[in-house]
Protein backbone atom coordinates (compact mmCIF):
# COMPACT_ATOMS: atom_id res chain seq x y z
CA UNK A 1 0.00 0.00 0.00
CA UNK A 2 2.63 2.46 0.99
CA UNK A 3 4.89 1.75 -1.98
CA UNK A 4 1.52 2.33 -4.41
CA UNK A 5 0.98 5.16 -2.76
CA UNK A 6 4.16 6.98 -3.27
CA UNK A 7 4.36 5.59 -6.61
CA UNK A 8 0.94 7.84 -7.22
CA UNK A 9 2.43 10.75 -7.97
CA UNK A 10 5.77 12.03 -9.62
CA UNK A 11 7.92 14.63 -7.83
CA UNK A 12 6.53 17.38 -10.24
CA UNK A 13 3.36 16.74 -10.38
CA UNK A 14 0.71 18.90 -8.63
CA UNK A 15 -1.58 16.71 -6.20
CA UNK A 16 -4.37 17.87 -4.46
CA UNK A 17 -4.45 15.10 -1.65
CA UNK A 18 -8.29 14.67 -0.20
CA UNK A 19 -8.24 14.68 4.20
CA UNK A 20 -8.84 13.16 6.34
CA UNK A 21 -8.07 9.81 4.95
CA UNK A 22 -5.41 7.18 5.08
CA UNK A 23 -4.33 7.10 1.66
CA UNK A 24 -4.12 11.11 1.98
CA UNK A 25 -2.25 10.94 4.86
CA UNK A 26 0.53 8.48 3.41
CA UNK A 27 1.12 10.58 0.24
CA UNK A 28 1.68 13.88 2.60
CA UNK A 29 4.07 12.01 4.55
CA UNK A 30 5.78 11.08 1.57
CA UNK A 31 6.01 14.15 -0.17
CA UNK A 32 7.05 15.94 3.43
CA UNK A 33 9.67 13.60 3.97
CA UNK A 34 11.02 13.87 -0.01
CA UNK A 35 10.73 18.24 0.29
CA UNK A 36 7.76 18.01 -1.95
CA UNK A 37 4.98 20.56 -2.00
CA UNK A 38 1.16 19.10 -2.37
CA UNK A 39 -2.70 20.95 -1.60
CA UNK A 40 -5.36 19.33 0.22
CA UNK A 41 -9.07 19.40 0.08
CA UNK A 42 -10.86 19.27 3.28
CA UNK A 43 -14.08 17.00 3.02
CA UNK A 44 -14.34 16.16 7.28
CA UNK A 45 -13.45 17.04 10.96
CA UNK A 46 -11.78 14.16 12.25
CA UNK A 47 -12.33 15.68 16.05
CA UNK A 48 -15.84 15.50 15.42
CA UNK A 49 -15.90 11.88 13.96
CA UNK A 50 -14.23 10.59 16.87
CA UNK A 51 -16.51 11.89 19.23
CA UNK A 52 -18.15 10.58 22.10
CA UNK A 53 -21.35 8.48 20.91
CA UNK A 54 -19.93 8.06 17.20
CA UNK A 55 -17.34 5.67 16.90
CA UNK A 56 -17.33 2.76 19.46
CA UNK A 57 -13.58 2.19 19.86
CA UNK A 58 -11.12 1.40 23.11
CA UNK A 59 -8.82 3.94 21.14
CA UNK A 60 -11.14 6.70 20.85
CA UNK A 61 -9.68 9.76 22.45
CA UNK A 62 -6.57 8.64 21.11
CA UNK A 63 -7.66 8.19 17.58
CA UNK A 64 -9.34 11.53 18.07
CA UNK A 65 -6.17 13.76 19.28
CA UNK A 66 -3.90 12.13 16.90
CA UNK A 67 -6.04 12.03 13.49
CA UNK A 68 -7.18 16.38 14.32
CA UNK A 69 -3.42 16.66 14.81
CA UNK A 70 -2.15 15.60 11.89
CA UNK A 71 -4.89 17.09 9.50
CA UNK A 72 -4.25 20.74 11.56
CA UNK A 73 -0.23 20.03 10.19
CA UNK A 74 -1.42 18.89 6.91
CA UNK A 75 -3.46 21.95 6.10
CA UNK A 76 -0.55 24.22 7.22
CA UNK A 77 1.82 22.70 5.06
CA UNK A 78 -0.11 22.42 2.12
CA UNK A 79 0.81 25.31 -0.01
CA UNK A 80 -3.00 25.58 -0.88
CA UNK A 81 -6.25 24.28 0.55
CA UNK A 82 -10.02 23.87 -0.14
CA UNK A 83 -12.71 23.14 2.12
CA UNK A 84 -16.01 22.02 1.42
CA UNK A 85 -17.70 24.59 4.15
CA UNK A 86 -17.95 27.78 4.04
CA UNK A 87 -16.86 28.96 7.42
CA UNK A 88 -16.65 25.39 10.03
CA UNK A 89 -13.90 23.08 8.19
CA UNK A 90 -11.60 26.33 7.79
CA UNK A 91 -11.40 27.78 11.58
CA UNK A 92 -10.56 24.23 12.98
CA UNK A 93 -8.35 23.26 10.20
CA UNK A 94 -6.76 26.85 8.63
CA UNK A 95 -4.02 26.34 6.00
CA UNK A 96 -2.48 26.86 3.11
CA UNK A 97 -0.87 30.69 1.75
CA UNK A 98 -3.75 29.95 -1.35
CA UNK A 99 -7.67 28.50 0.32
CA UNK A 100 -10.65 28.29 -1.48
CA UNK A 101 -14.46 27.19 -0.79
CA UNK A 102 -16.14 24.76 -2.74
CA UNK A 103 -18.13 21.45 -2.22
CA UNK A 104 -16.89 18.25 -4.16
CA UNK A 105 -20.77 18.14 -4.88
CA UNK A 106 -21.84 19.36 -7.98
CA UNK A 107 -25.67 18.66 -8.69
CA UNK A 108 -26.33 18.17 -12.45
CA UNK A 109 -29.77 19.56 -13.44
CA UNK A 110 -32.46 16.55 -13.32
CA UNK A 111 -31.42 16.72 -9.55
CA UNK A 112 -33.57 19.69 -8.98
CA UNK A 113 -37.31 20.65 -9.31
CA UNK A 114 -38.39 23.74 -11.12
CA UNK A 115 -40.63 24.89 -8.22
CA UNK A 116 -40.94 24.73 -4.53
CA UNK A 117 -44.07 22.53 -2.75
CA UNK A 118 -46.83 24.88 -2.10
CA UNK A 119 -48.69 24.78 1.15
CA UNK A 120 -51.20 22.34 0.49
CA UNK A 121 -53.40 19.85 2.42
CA UNK A 122 -51.63 17.33 5.10
CA UNK A 123 -51.30 13.91 3.52
CA UNK A 124 -53.22 11.09 6.23
CA UNK A 125 -50.12 9.83 7.02
CA UNK A 126 -46.29 11.70 6.96
CA UNK A 127 -43.16 10.50 5.78
CA UNK A 128 -40.37 11.41 7.11
CA UNK A 129 -37.00 10.78 5.32
CA UNK A 130 -33.69 10.03 6.11
CA UNK A 131 -30.30 8.81 4.08
CA UNK A 132 -27.08 7.55 4.91
CA UNK A 133 -24.62 5.42 5.82
CA UNK A 134 -25.47 2.67 9.14
CA UNK A 135 -22.07 1.51 9.19
CA UNK A 136 -21.55 3.42 12.45
CA UNK A 137 -23.91 5.69 14.40
CA UNK A 138 -22.52 9.34 12.69
CA UNK A 139 -26.21 10.29 11.25
CA UNK A 140 -27.90 10.10 14.58
CA UNK A 141 -30.54 7.62 12.87
CA UNK A 142 -31.10 6.16 16.41
CA UNK A 143 -32.29 10.07 18.02
CA UNK A 144 -34.53 9.93 14.89
CA UNK A 145 -36.18 6.67 15.60
CA UNK A 146 -36.18 7.91 19.44
CA UNK A 147 -38.09 11.32 18.08
CA UNK A 148 -40.53 9.29 16.41
CA UNK A 149 -41.41 6.88 19.07
CA UNK A 150 -42.11 10.20 21.33
CA UNK A 151 -44.83 11.41 18.32
CA UNK A 152 -46.15 8.36 17.74
CA UNK A 153 -48.70 8.75 20.28
CA UNK A 154 -49.58 12.19 20.65
CA UNK A 155 -48.25 13.39 16.92
CA UNK A 156 -49.80 12.79 13.43
CA UNK A 157 -49.90 9.11 11.96
CA UNK A 158 -45.98 9.20 10.93
CA UNK A 159 -43.57 6.68 9.35
CA UNK A 160 -40.16 6.91 8.50
CA UNK A 161 -37.91 5.92 6.02
CA UNK A 162 -34.18 5.30 5.91
CA UNK A 163 -32.05 4.91 2.75
CA UNK A 164 -28.57 3.24 3.40
CA UNK A 165 -27.44 -0.15 4.66
CA UNK A 166 -24.47 -1.03 7.17
CA UNK A 167 -23.59 -3.06 10.37
CA UNK A 168 -25.83 -0.86 12.81
CA UNK A 169 -29.07 -1.84 10.78
CA UNK A 170 -29.64 -4.65 13.42
CA UNK A 171 -28.93 -2.18 16.10
CA UNK A 172 -31.64 0.18 14.55
CA UNK A 173 -34.24 -2.60 14.09
CA UNK A 174 -34.15 -3.77 17.74
CA UNK A 175 -34.75 -0.09 19.12
CA UNK A 176 -37.35 0.35 16.78
CA UNK A 177 -38.83 -3.34 18.22
CA UNK A 178 -38.36 -1.94 21.78
CA UNK A 179 -39.61 0.98 21.21
CA UNK A 180 -42.68 0.04 19.77
CA UNK A 181 -42.69 1.70 16.11
CA UNK A 182 -41.21 -1.14 14.46
CA UNK A 183 -44.26 -1.36 11.74
CA UNK A 184 -43.47 2.52 11.41
CA UNK A 185 -39.77 2.17 10.36
CA UNK A 186 -38.87 0.80 7.02
CA UNK A 187 -35.05 0.26 6.57
CA UNK A 188 -35.16 0.61 2.92
CA UNK A 189 -31.14 -0.20 2.50
CA UNK A 190 -28.77 1.39 -0.27
CA UNK A 191 -30.57 2.35 -3.20
CA UNK A 192 -28.55 3.72 -6.69
CA UNK A 193 -27.80 6.91 -6.57
CA UNK A 194 -30.03 9.45 -8.76
CA UNK A 195 -33.86 8.47 -9.71
CA UNK A 196 -34.33 6.05 -7.01
CA UNK A 197 -33.06 8.38 -4.16
CA UNK A 198 -34.95 10.87 -5.64
CA UNK A 199 -38.18 9.05 -5.88
CA UNK A 200 -38.13 8.60 -2.15
CA UNK A 201 -37.21 12.29 -1.52
CA UNK A 202 -40.42 13.16 -3.69
CA UNK A 203 -42.59 10.84 -1.68
CA UNK A 204 -41.74 12.32 1.68
CA UNK A 205 -43.27 15.31 3.77
CA UNK A 206 -39.83 16.06 5.41
CA UNK A 207 -35.90 14.93 5.31
CA UNK A 208 -34.11 14.69 8.65
CA UNK A 209 -30.79 14.59 9.19
CA UNK A 210 -29.75 14.53 13.55
CA UNK A 211 -25.90 13.89 12.38
CA UNK A 212 -23.53 13.66 15.28
CA UNK A 213 -20.99 14.83 12.67
CA UNK A 214 -20.63 16.09 9.00
CA UNK A 215 -18.43 17.74 6.92
CA UNK A 216 -21.07 19.10 4.29
CA UNK A 217 -23.83 16.54 3.80
CA UNK A 218 -24.30 16.00 0.09
CA UNK A 219 -27.69 14.25 1.08
CA UNK A 220 -29.52 17.35 2.34
CA UNK A 221 -27.92 19.31 -0.18
CA UNK A 222 -29.66 16.87 -2.65
CA UNK A 223 -33.00 16.45 -0.58
CA UNK A 224 -33.26 20.58 -0.87
CA UNK A 225 -32.56 20.17 -4.66
CA UNK A 226 -35.75 18.50 -4.31
CA UNK A 227 -37.65 21.53 -2.80
CA UNK A 228 -38.11 18.98 0.13
CA UNK A 229 -38.67 20.56 3.70
CA UNK A 230 -35.80 19.92 6.25
CA UNK A 231 -34.14 19.71 9.54
CA UNK A 232 -31.02 18.88 10.85
CA UNK A 233 -28.56 18.90 13.89
CA UNK A 234 -26.42 22.21 14.37
CA UNK A 235 -23.61 20.21 13.62
CA UNK A 236 -20.31 20.53 10.61
CA UNK A 237 -21.89 22.33 7.71
CA UNK A 238 -25.28 21.65 8.17
CA UNK A 239 -25.71 25.40 9.88
CA UNK A 240 -24.46 26.87 6.61
CA UNK A 241 -27.08 25.00 4.38
CA UNK A 242 -30.35 25.38 7.21
CA UNK A 243 -32.08 28.26 8.52
CA UNK A 244 -31.62 28.45 12.33
CA UNK A 245 -34.93 27.40 12.90
CA UNK A 246 -34.64 23.89 11.33
CA UNK A 247 -31.70 23.37 13.38
CA UNK A 248 -31.02 21.10 16.64
CA UNK A 249 -29.19 19.99 18.98
CA UNK A 250 -27.63 16.83 17.98
CA UNK A 251 -28.59 13.68 20.17
CA UNK A 252 -31.50 15.41 21.18
CA UNK A 253 -34.69 13.33 21.01
CA UNK A 254 -37.17 15.22 22.72
CA UNK A 255 -35.92 18.52 20.50
CA UNK A 256 -36.07 16.87 17.54
CA UNK A 257 -39.50 15.38 18.04
CA UNK A 258 -40.87 18.65 18.63
CA UNK A 259 -39.30 20.21 15.50
CA UNK A 260 -40.81 17.37 13.49
CA UNK A 261 -43.99 18.17 15.11
CA UNK A 262 -43.90 22.35 14.92
CA UNK A 263 -43.51 21.39 11.22
CA UNK A 264 -45.51 18.92 10.41
CA UNK A 265 -48.30 21.12 12.22
CA UNK A 266 -47.65 24.29 10.04
CA UNK A 267 -47.94 24.09 5.83
CA UNK A 268 -46.81 27.58 5.49
CA UNK A 269 -43.44 27.08 6.80
CA UNK A 270 -42.67 23.94 5.30
CA UNK A 271 -43.66 25.87 1.91
CA UNK A 272 -41.26 28.39 3.03
CA UNK A 273 -38.43 26.61 3.71
CA UNK A 274 -39.65 24.33 0.90
CA UNK A 275 -38.80 27.59 -1.62
CA UNK A 276 -35.58 28.41 0.79
CA UNK A 277 -33.73 25.03 0.28
CA UNK A 278 -33.97 25.18 -3.19
CA UNK A 279 -33.14 28.24 -3.62
CA UNK A 280 -29.71 27.31 -1.60
CA UNK A 281 -29.71 24.10 -3.03
CA UNK A 282 -29.12 25.78 -6.38
CA UNK A 283 -25.35 26.79 -5.36
CA UNK A 284 -24.57 23.54 -5.67
CA UNK A 285 -24.94 23.43 -9.00
CA UNK A 286 -22.32 21.39 -11.35
CA UNK A 287 -21.94 24.90 -13.73
CA UNK A 288 -21.36 26.80 -10.46
CA UNK A 289 -19.05 24.69 -8.97
CA UNK A 290 -17.08 24.28 -11.82
CA UNK A 291 -15.67 27.30 -12.18
CA UNK A 292 -14.41 27.58 -9.17
CA UNK A 293 -12.79 24.00 -8.89
CA UNK A 294 -10.93 24.73 -11.77
CA UNK A 295 -9.59 28.12 -10.39
CA UNK A 296 -8.86 26.11 -7.27
CA UNK A 297 -6.77 23.77 -9.60
CA UNK A 298 -4.95 26.16 -11.75
CA UNK A 299 -4.04 28.42 -8.10
CA UNK A 300 -2.37 24.57 -6.62
CA UNK A 301 -0.50 24.19 -10.09
CA UNK A 302 1.00 28.09 -9.54
CA UNK A 303 1.37 27.58 -6.03
CA UNK A 304 3.05 24.22 -6.51
CA UNK A 305 5.32 25.85 -8.63
CA UNK A 306 6.44 28.61 -6.53
CA UNK A 307 7.17 26.24 -4.28
CA UNK A 308 9.81 23.99 -5.73
CA UNK A 309 12.47 26.53 -5.77
CA UNK A 310 12.00 26.89 -1.77
CA UNK A 311 12.13 23.03 -1.24
CA UNK A 312 14.84 22.65 -3.03
CA UNK A 313 13.74 20.56 -5.81
CA UNK A 314 13.43 21.15 -9.57
CA UNK A 315 10.31 23.62 -10.43
CA UNK A 316 8.69 21.24 -13.00
CA UNK A 317 4.80 20.87 -12.69
CA UNK A 318 2.90 18.12 -14.34
CA UNK A 319 -0.38 20.05 -16.59
CA UNK A 320 -3.11 17.91 -14.11
CA UNK A 321 -3.36 17.99 -10.71
CA UNK A 322 -2.98 14.21 -8.67
CA UNK A 323 -6.24 13.24 -6.46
Amino acid sequence: MVRAVRAAAEPGDAVILRVPSPIGSLLAVSRERAGQPYAVEVVGDPYDVFAPGVVQHPARPLLRWRESTRMRRQCRSAVAAAYVTDRYLQSRYPGGAVTAAYSSIDLPAEAYVPLPRPAGRPREVRTLVSVGTLEQMYKGVDVLVAALARLAATGPPLRLVHVGDGRCRPRLERLAARLGVADRVLLAGALPAGDAVRRQLDDADLFVMPSRTEGLPKALIEAMARGLPAIGSAVGGIPELLAPEDLVPPDDAAALAGSIQRFLADPARSAAASARNLTRAADFAAETLAPRRAAFYRAVREASRDAAPRLGRPSAVAPGATT
